[in-house]
């Protein structure tokens, strides 16, 4: 808006007349391929949407921009969400559908109990290392009390695979006594969960409080190999 305000030039109505016309086919061309395409469009602006929101804050984000970081029109946005609190909520489920997918992919079912523990623990060590911006919406979440993660009709339903998986673990594990019996899936899970999530979360005022750079390739390696350590050795009979 700045620099078009501040345009000087005597060109006259003509030229300003063929650089608006020229723009409004611009415009429409876009639009007509996002109209054409819907779910490639969707996950565009999701996708812009996710960086939009970790790096403001659901505050902090605003619809244009998330709009021109797609390079869709934020009219699309109002169709296909509603709105950015609707936008928010499908970034929120998107991000949980995609780890609930990798999970499955591990395929835990026919592994070896300790093996397949082993796999999910740092599976999910590995996820949240490479996946930040999950941290930062699982925060912004959380400071809102789950307010948003409240008022979807699929969270709970994405969750159910995975408690089944470890479940399922737990219980053969148990009956080749290898584990521990009448471990709760939900709590471990947590506690896996809990164990990577603090550490990468406080990283940088950890780092400081103890005088030790945890960011440091050879202190996240060995976080990985404490946070499985811990949870076989509880899991152990």
């Amino acid at each position: 808006m700045g620099a078009a305000v501040g345009f000087r030039t005597i060109e006259g109505v003509a030229g300003m007349t063929t650089a608006t016309t020229f723009a409004v086919k611009r415009t429409a061309k876009r639009a007509s391929a996002n109209v054409r395409d819907p779910e490639r469009t969707r996950a565009v602006i999701l996708t812009a949407a996710t960086a939009e929101i970790t790096a403001k804050g659901l505050g902090g984000a605003r619809v244009d921009e998330i709009a021109e970081r797609a390079g869709v029109n934020k009219r699309m946005i109002y169709h296909y969400f509603g709105g950015k609190e609707g936008l928010y909520l499908a970034v929120l489920e998107a991000a949980y559908a995609e780890i609930r997918s990798e999970e499955i992919k591990l395929d835990l079912g026919k592994r070896d109990p300790v093996e397949g523990m082993s796999e999910l623990v740092l599976f999910t060590w590995n996820y949240y290392r490479e996946h930040p911006e999950f941290l930062s919406l699982l925060a912004t979440e959380n400071l809102h009390r789950a307010a948003y993660l409240k008022r979807s009709k699929k969270i709970r339903e994405l969750h159910s695979p995975l408690i089944g998986m470890i479940g399922d673990l737990l219980q053969r594990g148990a009956k080749t006594k290898v584990f521990r019996k009448d471990v709760d899936p939900v709590e471990l899970y947590i506690s896996i969960a809990a164990l990577g999530f603090f550490y990468l979360s406080n990283r940088h005022t950890l780092s400081t409080i103890f005088g030790r750079d945890l960011t440091a390739p050879a202190s996240v390696k060995a976080r990985g190999e404490h946070l499985l350590d811990v949870v076989l050795s509880y899991l152990r009979p």
